[in-house]
């Protein structure tokens, strides 16, 4: 996730490569980024005393090791620290930093890369204009809205973890074209096309699903017969469980750790 943030602020022109520092364990992993002109280390104490934003994209299990690195090397006064670590409370980073420190949550999805992001933000103690700023940073690469700290798991499942459900979705559809008669690349190329088209059409016109569906569904049609048998099988309540059983597991992911 880190990578495609960074990828992201320069395909937008918001950085340079130059102006971003990557940090790795292995510094083998970002030979490829280093010949594109970021800077890369394995200090990530080096990294942090040369920035003024800190942008945190570990997993939870490797967080509690990597504040303790950069804590000598954080400047309340200077850094601004951005979250996208699953579970992980503002609180949580500033018991192990400094209670001053302005940190921001921040929960992107993996269409960042290509700029497509669907971005959640949120803080306890940031000034507006940190809040503003990382606005805008995320804006480059996406849609932002802020809400309310204890939504983040919320959005984790709902966003993060949502593309992997209408990817799914997707999958499903294909295969149901291949049952039909289509051949599988066919198949995938519709229903990703169709999925577009859906989602663009609420979008462009702000309405709601139903509204749409209401245009295409018609008395003793084959459209509400497919949605009510798709109903029937469980299509609806299905998603609704499993985003709810993602934003669970979210909140527990970094507390399992410690």
């Amino acid at each position: 996730m880190g990578l495609a943030f960074a990828d992201g602020l320069v395909k937008s022109n918001t950085f340079k490569t130059s102006q971003i520092t990557l940090t790795r364990r292995n510094i083998e992993n970002l030979s490829v980024q280093k010949l594109q002109g970021y800077t890369t280390t394995t200090n990530n104490l080096e990294a942090v005393k040369n920035a003024s934003i800190i942008v945190l994209a570990v997993l939870p299990q490797q967080l509690n090791g990597l504040l303790a690195e950069i804590k000598e090397g954080v400047d309340t006064k200077r850094h601004l620290i951005i979250s996208v670590v699953t579970g992980v409370t503002c609180k949580d980073i500033k018991t192990h930093l400094s209670e001053e420190i302005q940190v921001v949550r921040a929960m992107p999805n993996t269409a960042i890369s290509i700029g497509q992001s669907m971005t959640c933000i949120t803080t306890d103690n940031a000034a507006q204009t940190n809040v503003d700023l990382t606005k805008q940073l995320f804006e480059t690469v996406g849609s932002v809205v802020q809400i309310n700290e204890e939504l983040m798991s919320s959005a984790t499942a709902l966003c993060a973890s949502g593309i992997a459900f209408f990817l799914r979705s997707i999958r499903a559809a294909s295969q149901g074209g291949v049952e039909i008669g289509f051949h599988a690349e066919d198949a995938l190329k519709m229903a990703v096309q169709t999925a577009k088209g859906a989602a663009d059409l609420l979008l462009a016109h702000g309405s709601h699903p139903e509204h749409e569906i209401d245009k295409v569904t018609s008395p003793k049609g084959c459209t509400i017969a497919g949605l009510n048998e798709m109903e029937h099988n469980g299509f609806s309540a299905a998603l609704i469980k499993g985003i709810k059983f993602a934003a669970t597991k979210a909140a527990g992911l970094y507390k399992d750790t410690n």
